[in-house]
């Protein structure tokens, strides 16, 4: 069937005598296997740490022509290094998040309605340091580019005056409050995009459908809501912002993190 169906839609295509015969074609291993420089490369990168997906991103950004995903996690798997040991998984951390203030991540959370005795629906703008895992958030009436910008300006500020920590460069989703992705055509009159260009700093973009790359953040998440929201209940929107300082100090400054060896992110940084 197969094989029927090859010839049937080349035959479509060109509809000659000639197209059904047997083509010339080359050897397969010529179409299949991978060039050895460039596997040599995708082992390099995954003794370092990268999984899959990061190894076909930093191909491309070399201009090699990347294997897909599929083939890159065979090829790990063939050379045994489809799951990374402890000494790998502490290099990958070593080499890619090499000190405190190379990049941040950016993203918003919704808090449930009832958070606050006036019944108020609010967002939360987090900004997480990847190598220390020092955090700022700001509380939001809503999640509008301006709204989003504004307090992301005055995240970093309170990072750079508290800790300082200044920001190279940034991650974020692609949602619409930080400029639809790096598609999007308003780049040039986003809030957002303004912001960081102003600050001249360098931006990626998380990927789609898979939360693993926004990881710290959602961790983040989880930790607030364990320490701070489960079970609280704040007067109005302004009890909510005073006590959240004191949560972000606790966590930045006391709290111990099983990331970096179980002691605070001022001693760590």
């Amino acid at each position: 069937h197969q094989n029927f169906m090859k010839i049937y839609h080349r035959y479509k295509r060109n509809p000659e005598e000639s197209s059904l015969l047997p083509q010339k074609r080359g050897p397969k291993f010529k179409t299949r296997r991978t060039d050895l420089s460039i596997e040599a490369e995708i082992i390099r990168l995954r003794e370092l740490g990268n999984n899959r997906y990061e190894i076909k991103e930093i191909l491309r950004s070399k201009d090699l022509l990347a294997p897909s995903a599929t083939t890159i996690y065979n090829i790990c798997r063939r050379h045994g290094l489809n799951r990374l040991n402890q000494s790998q998984k502490q290099e990958k951390r070593k080499i890619i998040m090499s000190r405190i203030g190379e990049l941040a991540h950016i993203d918003c959370h919704d808090l449930s309605r009832g958070l606050t005795m006036d019944g108020g629906k609010y967002y939360l703008l987090g900004v997480i340091d990847d190598y220390g895992r020092l955090a700022w958030v700001e509380v939001l009436k809503d999640k509008k580019a301006p709204t989003v910008m504004f307090a992301t300006l005055k995240a970093f500020n309170m990072l750079k005056h508290r800790y300082g920590v200044e920001i190279d460069a940034a991650t974020m989703d692609d949602e619409a409050e930080f400029g639809s992705g790096r598609f999007a055509k308003n780049k040039e009159s986003h809030p957002f995009e303004v912001l960081l260009g102003e600050m001249r700093m360098e931006r990626g973009y998380t990927k789609p459908y898979r939360p693993e790359t926004n990881g710290k953040n959602e961790r983040f998440w989880k930790t607030l809501n364990e320490e701070f929201v489960e079970g609280a209940l704040y007067e109005n929107l302004e009890n909510l912002k005073n006590e959240l300082p004191g949560f972000l100090v606790y966590y930045n400054e006391h709290r111990p993190h099983s990331s970096i060896n179980n002691i605070p992110k001022n001693v760590a940084n």
